[in-house]
């Protein structure tokens, strides 16, 4: 199940301009990837998508910027692009690609 669009490819992918766009919408964007999470101060605070969590709070993504974590786990990233290429098990590039796709940023060079 993936949530992100298909992808597509464009030549050269700006990972800044993306990961910005997304942090203005990051917390819609959590709420679709994450549901049953709960913002809580900066934190969007919800069970670990990967594996069997009772209670949420160990999974934790700052809505102000990006930085995610799992404390129990040790899995972690420090934007947007990477929590989506973590949740849906892609590549980065791809990840970013989905994600333009998603936040309708032209990414140039797109056949």
């Amino acid at each position: 199940m993936s949530i992100l669009p298909p992808k597509s490819e464009p030549k050269k992918l700006d990972f800044q301009a993306i990961n910005r766009a997304a942090l203005h919408r990051l917390p819609d964007l959590l709420s679709r990837w994450l549901p049953g999470g709960q913002q809580v101060g900066r934190e969007w605070c919800v069970k670990n998508p990967k594996r069997g969590d009772r209670h949420a709070g160990s999974f934790k993504v700052n809505t102000s910027t990006g930085r995610w974590a799992d404390f129990a786990t040790g899995d972690k990233g420090g934007d947007p692009v990477s929590l989506a290429a973590w949740l849906f098990d892609l590549k980065q590039s791809e990840a970013a690609v989905r994600l333009a796709d998603m936040l309708g940023i032209d990414q140039g060079g797109r056949a």
